[in-house]
């Protein structure tokens, strides 16, 4: 019962506080990667390897130490709470739902950019209302179901392992020619710890869908197109997502100048900007799902 306590608190810590606009520990990290990158990197998968070990461990550990004590619950709290990017990607969801909304595609592009990593500079509206929806499904596994989920599986060391594992990716998981060795091992580890959250994350999505057809639609598209993403965990959550809400997501998009193709997620009309919210809407209810799911089992374990 005390870690569903603590998720119930985290989460409400993150809608009443959003995400510290100073001194946030990930963008120390992140920093600290920057840093690493400078003095260690190497075309080589070994050397990536032992960099992301190096950087990952001494901190879980470190974790780990802090919430042995008997009043550790408060560091696990504290966590989870930072761990958590609910609030912070709604706020930029919505924003760039406003700038839509009031026809201001110049700020819509100036925002979507901070979600995504294609070149954003001279989308068109389509274009910044799949990338937002797409972000948002993605990222509501990332920032929000993952790490709710190691943390029930492994208390603050689980969610901390997770959060760094994940800004790793996110820093040196590029299958370019810079990254495609020195970051195999952060995006490999990435893929390993994403993948049953990232399923359980698509099939919360598929059953908030809200009816039967709406689920019916996200586990055919989850079957059908989430296994030919070129992410194994993206593909599901964002197929699953998409099935749910009814719109089309995938398709072209350029990335470093290059146009790059990518597989059709989804079924229905292209998603607009009202279709953000409607994304948003559906992580909510995915994650009452959980909630619940959660809620019966502390009690299981107390009876």
């Amino acid at each position: 019962m005390l870690t569903f306590t603590l998720i119930l608190a985290a989460l409400l810590l993150d809608r009443l506080l959003g995400e510290p606009r100073r001194w946030h520990p990930l963008v120390g990290f992140g920093a600290l990667i920057d840093a690493a990158e400078r003095r260690g990197y190497a075309d080589d998968r070994r050397r990536g390897a032992w960099l992301v070990a190096g950087l990952v461990i001494p901190l879980v550990l470190f974790s780990a130490w802090l919430a042995a004590p008997a009043w550790g619950w408060a560091v696990e709290l504290l966590l989870l709470y930072l761990a958590i990017g609910w609030r912070s990607l709604a706020e930029h969801g919505r924003g760039i739902g406003a700038a839509l909304v009031q026809g201001d595609l110049p700020q819509a592009r100036q925002r979507v950019a901070f979600l995504v990593s294609r070149d954003t500079q001279d989308i068109d509206e389509q274009e910044i209302s799949k990338a937002t929806v797409e972000s948002v499904l993605e990222n509501g596994n990332d920032a929000v179901f993952a790490p709710i989920f190691w943390f029930v599986v492994a208390g603050a060391p689980g969610v901390v392992a997770y959060r760094l594992v994940n800004t790793l990716d996110a820093m040196w998981g590029y299958r370019n020619d810079r990254y495609r060795h020195f970051g195999w091992a952060a995006a490999r580890l990435d893929d390993v710890l994403n993948w049953i959250p990232a399923r359980l994350t698509a099939l919360a999505y598929a059953l908030a869908a809200g009816g039967l057809e709406g689920t019916r639609r996200a586990f055919r598209c989850w079957r059908r197109q989430g296994t030919v993403w070129k992410s194994p965990n993206a593909g599901p959550v964002m197929a699953a997502g998409a099935g749910a809400l009814g719109v089309r997501l995938g398709g072209a998009a350029i990335y470093h100048g290059r146009s790059e193709a990518r597989p059709d997620l989804g079924e229905g009309s292209d998603a607009r900007g009202v279709d953000i919210d409607r994304a948003l809407d559906l992580m909510r209810r995915a994650m009452g799902i959980w909630l619940a799911v959660l809620g019966i089992g502390a009690l299981i374990v107390m009876m």
